[in-house]
């Protein structure tokens, strides 16, 4: 065989070469049939208990998504409920070809993974994080389809005095006892600006802050009593939410109720499993699912297949939202054709579903990517289980004030 043979190149070969090979990447982007989207969650560490509640929504959202003709591919990740790993799992995504990233829960978290999507050209829909200064510095590859933490604090003390009013039990003081992380500093902060301006029937005589990793919270349970407020409302996740309970009913401390004006915690399965009927009664004024909804209804039979051995009830919150961060992504997607940065963020930004599972509005951006239309419902925990109580619209049951005593309950 000759060298001619083995190498039979002229030049109009090689400049039809040449072009091939410069059109090849254009050509891969242009047959992109689905998104690669890295699911960053809390599953381990102190936060467990939440990211595994959206990482089984992210479980759920696949056939929902499929049926409502997206196309996906979801990686999951856990973050260890540490900032550095979040950042550092954030980075490896990227590198193995995640187009964008949906997280993270918690607002420290958040806000790791915001700088490293910012720094790639990465799009980040935030699931659940309420933090204002996520969207306060300026990012521009990022939007949240979450309430932040002045819009929880406005929307849970009015649904406090609507509640209220509509079963006639009034309160003489409160406490407002929070976690002392990024997310409950947050709202401490929201509440200290928004409550003064609230017209609220009642004064809040102390705010606590307490450590979520502590060993119990005796000490701040033993500070609650020398108060002595009807309402007590909580900043808390579930450990902590479960350790506030057990010194409450260690000291025999009975308030009229104990709300939470926008925090996770009090609905999470291992609430209701640590302390069964004394988790009764707690509420919570939270965006909550919309049970009319076609598409909840639909996410709701996804998760029965997908995790049968949990409730969707209880999984609600977290896996809506888990499912509307997905919704967002995936609908850019199909608007841009491709899952270039850019490109991608810019469909995002250009959102508006109104279809989704959340109560509220059309799931929308404003120009610093925050969803304004969310809306929030009074839930309470009746026989283990959330349940909507307050607007009577959305209501499945009344709310029970006060709640009874810890020795009342079988």
């Amino acid at each position: 065989m000759s060298l001619r043979t083995l190498l039979p190149i002229d030049r109009r070969s090689l400049l039809a070469g040449a072009a091939a090979t410069f059109a090849a990447p254009a050509m891969v982007r242009a047959q992109a049939k689905s998104l690669k989207i890295a699911v960053l969650l809390p599953r381990s560490g102190y936060l467990a208990s939440a990211g595994q509640s959206c990482h089984r929504g992210a479980l759920a959202a696949s056939k929902v998504l499929a049926d409502l003709g997206y196309n996906v591919e979801l990686v999951h990740v856990d973050v260890e409920s540490a900032a550095d790993v979040a950042r550092t799992q954030a980075e490896k995504a990227i590198n193995e070809g995640a187009q964008c990233i949906i997280g993270a829960f918690d607002s420290g978290l958040t806000l790791a993974i915001a700088q490293v999507c910012e720094q790639r050209q990465v799009p980040l829909v935030i699931n659940v994080a309420a933090a204002p200064q996520i969207t306060e510095q300026g990012y521009k590859y990022l939007v949240r389809n979450f309430q932040t933490a002045g819009q929880l604090v406005t929307n849970g003390l009015r649904l406090i005095k609507e509640v209220s009013d509509a079963t006639k039990v009034t309160f003489e003081k409160a406490v407002f006892i929070h976690a002392n992380d990024t997310f409950g500093t947050a709202q401490r902060g929201a509440m200290d600006a928004i409550f003064p301006k609230a017209n609220m029937p009642f004064p809040i005589a102390e705010s606590i802050a307490y450590d979520p990793k502590a060993q119990d919270l005796s000490v701040e349970v033993t500070k609650l009593r020398s108060i002595n407020p009807d309402l007590v409302m909580v900043i808390t996740r579930s450990g902590d939410a479960i350790k506030l309970v057990r010194d409450m009913v260690r000291q025999r401390f009975e308030p009229k109720a104990i709300i939470s004006p926008g925090s996770p915690g009090l609905y999470d399965e291992e609430f209701y499993s640590a302390l069964g009927p004394l988790a009764d009664y707690a509420m919570f004024n939270l965006p909550w699912a919309n049970p009319k909804s076609k598409i909840t209804q639909a996410l709701e039979a996804s998760f029965a297949i997908a995790n049968p051995k949990n409730r969707f009830a209880v999984d609600s919150f977290n896996a809506g939202f888990t499912f509307e961060a997905l919704l967002v992504a995936a609908d850019a997607f199909k608007r841009a054709g491709t899952g270039n940065g850019p490109e991608l963020m810019a469909a995002i930004k250009a959102t508006k579903l109104e279809e989704h599972v959340m109560i509220g509005g059309p799931i929308a951006f404003d120009e610093k990517g925050q969803n304004v239309n969310i809306g929030s419902a009074a839930v309470q925990n009746q026989k283990q289980a959330p349940v909507v109580v307050y607007p009577s619209a959305v209501a499945a049951a009344a709310p029970v004030l006060p709640m009874p005593g810890w020795q009342a309950r079988k």
